[in-house]
């Protein structure tokens, strides 16, 4: 008899285990479906306008961060957004470890899902993609746009969305405010709202919503997101309207491997020419410009250099947040910022349409709904040598002293907006508003 306890205890343990085993799978393979098949818009569905309620509320640290830089009065929309940014990747169940030496792509769009099918079509034949992980940060939320990138299954990716977006406040700033001035109204005559550009015109909501999208992306992405705020390599930062070619991510890590011997004095990497019109020179040899717009990579060291001139960026006349850099941020620096790319572009940019267009001309803007672009065998492989020289463009075309920017950012308002964006992440660092005055 006791000679039949022991194997009898031992398989009921057994059974035990298996059953705690098969639990805990079971709970993992829920969760991992749950997060698959769970559509972000279900989560955003209700009401966009409303104020916060206490059930709204996020974690204290959250809470505690918007009290102290007096960000705008969040609406349910905003707080569901906030929420959604703290989600991890998709995807993970397909693509579980990320390569050692990824380069994480961050894609930046705003509402031409004509044009992020285009995008997104390419990203799914680049060498690597499988790799990395892509992050893409919207401009407020857009249904359509949403549901292209829940489509994506090459890789992981994750969505974060711009919560203070002018996009998502219908009725209050940043959005459109009743009490406004509009165009080139007197504030004192018309007892409206906002101070005017260096032009006399007032602000509008769509425009400025492009270099409010933008830094508070950058400041996200590096600073306050789990997955990229350690991350102390290249990020690759790229639009919706950028065709990206199948050697891009390939050529990207060779060229983030060169830039220390081949151009140390080179801040960033470039996919493409500074001039979007340029397909490249065709030489052998690397080529030093000036930073350009389509396809940049830099690194925190970097992205620290830029995140010290906050004052200068947010109190600049200019809504373009590219511009904004080329005649402020950068002559900063007290040199030169050269970039390095290949001879031969590795994306190319293809939009017609502006981002204020968005869905109102759907199809029109991308010939007739369609873009064709060449892409060669060459355009499919590394076609850069690590034995190049580097020919240096040391004649930078740009923006000379003096220029004062085309406007469109001259409300205090955005201007403090844009200032607590920068120290959302770092509050032992926050500047009393009055100083972008």
């Amino acid at each position: 008899m006791a000679s039949n306890k022991k194997p009898r205890i031992r398989y009921a343990a057994l059974r035990r285990f298996l059953a705690v085993v098969l639990i805990t799978l079971l709970g993992v393979f829920l969760l991992i479906f749950l997060l698959r098949t769970n559509s972000i818009s279900s989560f955003v569905d209700g009401p966009q306008d409303e104020e916060v309620d206490e059930g709204y509320k996020l974690n204290d640290s959250y809470s505690h961060y918007r009290q102290i830089l007096n960000l705008p009065k969040q609406n349910k929309l905003s707080i569901r957004l906030d929420k959604l940014n703290q989600m991890p990747p998709r995807n993970i169940d397909l693509y579980p470890n990320l390569a050692k030496d990824h380069i994480t792509i961050v894609l930046y769009v705003h509402n031409r899902p004509q044009y992020l099918r285009v995008v997104v079509q390419s990203l799914s034949q680049v060498v690597g993609i499988s790799e990395t992980l892509l992050i893409v940060s919207h401009d407020g939320y857009f249904e359509e746009m949403n549901k292209i990138v829940e489509g994506i299954e090459f890789c992981q990716v994750k969505q974060i969305f711009a919560s203070y977006s002018p996009h998502v406040f219908p009725n209050s700033f940043p959005g459109i405010s009743a009490t406004d001035c509009k165009d080139k109204d007197d504030p004192r005559k018309k007892h409206c709202e906002g101070n005017p550009d260096q032009y006399g015109n007032h602000r509008s909501p769509k425009i400025v919503s492009l270099k409010h999208h933008w830094w508070w992306m950058m400041n996200t992405v590096w600073d306050g997101l789990e997955e990229t705020r350690g991350h102390s390599g290249h990020i690759l930062f790229i639009e919706e309207d950028h065709f990206i070619f199948p050697n891009a991510y390939r050529s990207l890590q060779l060229l983030t491997a060169l830039k220390p011997k081949k151009c140390p004095d080179c801040y960033a990497v470039n996919l493409a020419p500074c001039d979007v019109n340029s397909k490249g020179e065709g030489w052998e040899n690397l080529i030093a410009e000036r930073m350009g717009n389509i396809g940049y990579a830099f690194n925190r060291t970097v992205w620290r250099k830029i995140h010290r001139k906050a004052t200068e960026f947010c109190s600049f006349d200019e809504y373009n947040w590219d511009i904004t850099m080329w005649a402020t941020v950068f002559p900063s620096f007290g040199r030169p910022v050269y970039t390095l790319r290949g001879p031969r572009t590795t994306a190319v940019h293809f939009g017609k349409c502006g981002l204020h267009q968005g869905q109102g001309e759907r199809g029109a803007c991308i010939d007739h709904g369609s873009v064709k672009i060449d892409v060669e065998d060459i355009d499919k492989v590394v076609n850069i040598k690590p034995e190049w020289g580097v020919h240096v463009y040391k004649k930078q075309p740009g923006y000379q002293a003096g220029f004062k920017g085309w406007g469109g950012w001259g409300d205090k308002r955005d201007r403090e907006l844009c200032l607590n964006f920068a120290y959302m992440y770092h509050l032992r660092d926050y500047p009393s508003p009055s100083a972008t005055s």
